[in-house]
């Protein structure tokens, strides 16, 4: 009986061995003949985001080199595509879960913290858990410098995205010309 992993050769007497068949749930294409069916059964499934657990030093660093790249673009969309659907984040003194209202918190949050400036370091890591300290810089729309120094606790699933997000963060009012991020 197949069981959809292996076929035997399509011509009738072959004796030859089973061959793979790579299903494209596993690994979906970008062509357009592909039915947009399949595309929607698999777009969670597939969405990747390496480095991947489990993490060593070296790939926790990419993993927080990646964030701290991604978040100093201040795209909300582009920020937003790390995290799970369903991801669930601590920010301050806020909770909310999911891609929308990460996006929407984001969108919130860099039209108020503007000339966002951010620097983010590796503190410890396990197999599928980062935690970094961080700093960033930003100012008022009154021109009010401030540096923020925070913590945060990351969760990841298996693809790479993360599931769990939070962080402590502390304001610190500063002149312009103690900027450390420029």
């Amino acid at each position: 009986m197949w069981d959809g992993r292996l076929a035997r050769p399509e011509k009738a007497g072959s004796s030859g061995p089973p061959h793979r068949i790579v299903s494209p749930l596993l690994f979906p294409t970008n062509h357009k003949s592909e039915a947009p069916s399949l595309q929607s059964q698999t777009t969670e499934f597939m969405e990747t985001k390496p480095p991947l657990p489990p993490f060593t030093l070296e790939t926790a660093k990419a993993k927080v080199q990646a964030a701290e790249d991604a978040w100093n673009t201040r795209d909300p969309e582009r920020v937003a595509l790390a995290y799970t659907e369903d991801s669930q984040w601590r920010n301050r003194a806020e909770f909310f879960s999911g891609r929308e209202q990460i996006k929407a918190f984001l969108t919130r949050k860099w039209a108020k913290e503007l000339d966002y400036r951010l620097k983010k370091e590796l503190w410890s890591f396990t197999d599928n858990r980062i935690s970094v300290r961080f700093e960033y810089e930003w100012h008022d729309d009154s021109g009010y410098w401030y540096r923020a120094y925070g913590n945060e606790q990351w969760e990841f699933a298996e693809n790479g995205l993360m599931r769990r997000r939070e962080a402590s963060i502390n304001d610190v009012p500063i002149q312009e010309s103690e900027r450390k991020f420029r």
